[in-house]
């Protein structure tokens, strides 16, 4: 490498890092704008949790686990000593397996970045240990350390930052230092497109993917609409289809096309080709004007009025509905809402990654704390609604490795940009929620737990009881899910007094659902019995190679076989058609 170029990129790379470190650490600390998502990068908030009477330390823990560290730090000295003069070195410490940010021959082969990569992973070990050490009175507050400790560990890792990772400075050696500008180019275009609490990276092209193009592109119509949501009739793809249809109801945080990507990967195709009728609410992308809207709201907005659209159109009197995440969640409500109401048209549910029992929330209960709870809701009154935007920020650093730093590192640190992806475009496809409905729903469902109590809650003065729902309940859960805990959604299992059935598919929340047969990439688990416990379910439970959907179609069958003429969207006089799918409430975006 010539001098000049050599002059060029160490003025390049000056200037960069005075300016990126800089913002960076404003934006991701957030400490004078915002308390929600500041501490995901901020020791302080351990220090707080920690700095208090319900902690007890096991001392002899904790000395053993500085001992440790203080021999592996010895060691680790002594063996780079010898890997720096040349000789045969042996690691101290290794990542684990499928930890795929140390991937990089450097982090192995070189003595500086191999030094550095140890050093970390033994400083985290002995940060773990020490946390490990200490007993805690109150479970919440172990279970917010331990997040929050493995949230910083994570942040200060080598590869996050420009000169300590290899992939980085060989990025660097290559543009000449281009890179480096590329990457705050990318940096400044999110922070534009961020609102003021949160930061929201780029985890995909977003000018790859078209809405009605070559994402949700099965056929329909948009048959009735209100203030909250639009009704999909699809067309059917048989003359004659099974007599009782499927009306979806997605959850109100995302967007419904997750059900309907591409051909080979939509639910609602499958469902199609299988002979059903399917009708799919979606959701408006609300603004101020909606924030008096309530959860009871969108329950009876929802999945009441399209229950009443769908029996008029088909002439049927019983509907199957399908409730994905918090839509299964208002799904449960409405169908105890309506079997107290004597109402029985709904034939049967299913429940896909649904908790109606939030005492095992997940890590996404580690947001919620009787500090962070009023900002919150504090937020989401002045605006009228709760920014969908900080939501994907919470649940991307449920995962913050893979769908936090990588993206990072990426658009960052090398300058480039993301490839497409359709399912992190619909995860970066951001929803609002009504003022109104997310303080009813965090509150009343995540907060209090009150959706499982017989009478806890009321709607226009009628007790809320899941055990009214006495109609067959399938349900489908994820073994890798970081949303909704399959182990916290087998309580459900125990509420509904229906014939119910329990299935346990491999992958995550998203994947582990979007798993069409053909190739069927992840298995699932079968047990007919419903023991009190998901421990004891899953040790009966017999593992199914290829997909789940074909056990879910052969259920659905089972209610009620006989076929009907096929209803056409729009055909009713009542209900004609107002415009093609995907419809337009789905086409707002944020940012």
């Amino acid at each position: 490498m010539h001098e000049q170029d050599k002059d060029h990129i160490l003025d390049t790379l000056n200037q960069y890092a005075q300016q990126f470190n800089a913002m960076v650490h404003n934006i991701l600390t957030k400490k004078n704008s915002s308390e929600e998502t500041s501490a995901m990068f901020d020791p302080e908030k351990l220090g707080s949790l920690l700095s208090n009477d319900t902690v007890e330390v096991d001392s002899a823990k904790l000395i053993q686990t500085q001992m440790d560290f203080m021999r592996q730090q010895t060691e680790l000295w002594q063996q780079a000593t010898k890997a720096m003069l040349g000789e045969n070195a042996h690691p101290v410490m290794q990542e684990e397996k499928g930890d795929r940010r140390f991937s990089h021959t450097d982090w192995q082969d070189n003595p500086i970045f191999s030094y550095m990569k140890q050093a970390y992973l033994i400083n985290s070990k002995m940060l773990q240990g020490m946390i490990s050490s200490m007993h805690f009175k109150d479970p919440k507050s172990e279970e917010q350390v331990k997040f929050y400790t493995r949230q910083y560990i994570n942040s200060v890792s080598p590869t996050n930052y420009l000169l300590s990772n290899p992939e980085v400075c060989e990025e660097i050696l290559k543009t000449k230092g281009q890179n480096m500008v590329k990457g705050i180019e990318n940096f400044m275009r999110d922070l534009e497109k961020s609102p003021l609490e949160a930061f929201k990276i780029t985890q995909t092209d977003m000018d790859a993917f078209e809405l009605g193009v070559n994402l949700a592109t099965t056929e329909g119509q948009i048959v009735y609409q209100n203030d909250l949501m639009q009704l999909i009739h699809y067309t059917p793809k048989h003359e004659k289809t099974f007599s009782t249809p499927i009306l979806f109801v997605p959850p109100f945080i995302n967007k419904y096309y997750i059900l309907d990507l591409d051909e080979r990967k939509s639910v609602v195709k499958g469902l199609l080709d299988a002979g059903f009728s399917v009708f799919m609410i979606s959701w408006v992308n609300p603004d101020a004007k909606l924030a008096d809207q309530d959860f009871f709201d969108y329950m009876k907005k929802g999945p009441v009025e399209a229950l009443d659209v769908v029996c008029d159109i088909t002439g049927k009197k019983k509907v199957n509905m399908v409730g994905f995440c918090v839509g299964g969640t208002l799904l449960s409500t409405a169908t105890a809402y309506l079997r107290a109401k004597k109402d029985t048209r709904i034939e049967s549910l299913t429940l896909l990654t649904t908790l109606l029992d939030f005492s095992e929330p997940g890590e996404i209960g580690n947001y919620l704390t009787e500090d962070a709870l009023p900002v919150m809701e504090q937020n989401a009154d002045i605006k009228g609604i709760y920014d969908g935007r900080i939501l994907g920020l919470s649940f991307s650093l449920l995962r913050e490795n893979n769908l936090f730093w990588s993206y990072f590192i990426n658009n960052y640190l090398k300058g480039k940009d993301p490839a497409a992806f359709d399912i992190l475009f619909w995860n970066s496809d951001a929803t609002n929620i009504t003022a109104a409905c997310f303080k009813q729903y965090i509150r009343t469902m995540y907060w209090e737990d009150k959706l499982k109590v017989p009478g806890a809650v009321e709607i226009d003065g009628i007790p809320i009881d899941l055990g009214n729902i006495d109609v067959p309940v399938y349900f489908l859960t994820t073994l890798a899910d970081h949303i909704v805990l399959w182990q916290g959604a087998y309580k459900g299992t125990q509420l509904v007094s229906g014939d119910t059935r329990f299935v346990l598919a491999g992958s995550g929340h998203l994947a582990g659902v979007i798993n069409p047969p053909d190739p069927g990439k992840y298995p699932h688990w079968i047990n007919d019995n419903l023991p009190a416990s998901a421990s004891e379910w899953f040790d009966g439970a017999v593992k199914q190679e290829g997909s789940w959907w074909p056990d879910w179609h052969a259920w659905l069958q089972s209610h009620r076989k006989t076929k009907v003429n096929a209803p056409q969207p729009g055909e009713s006089e009542k209900y004609p058609a107002i415009e093609a799918a995907p419809g337009s409430y789905v086409k707002k975006q944020l940012g």
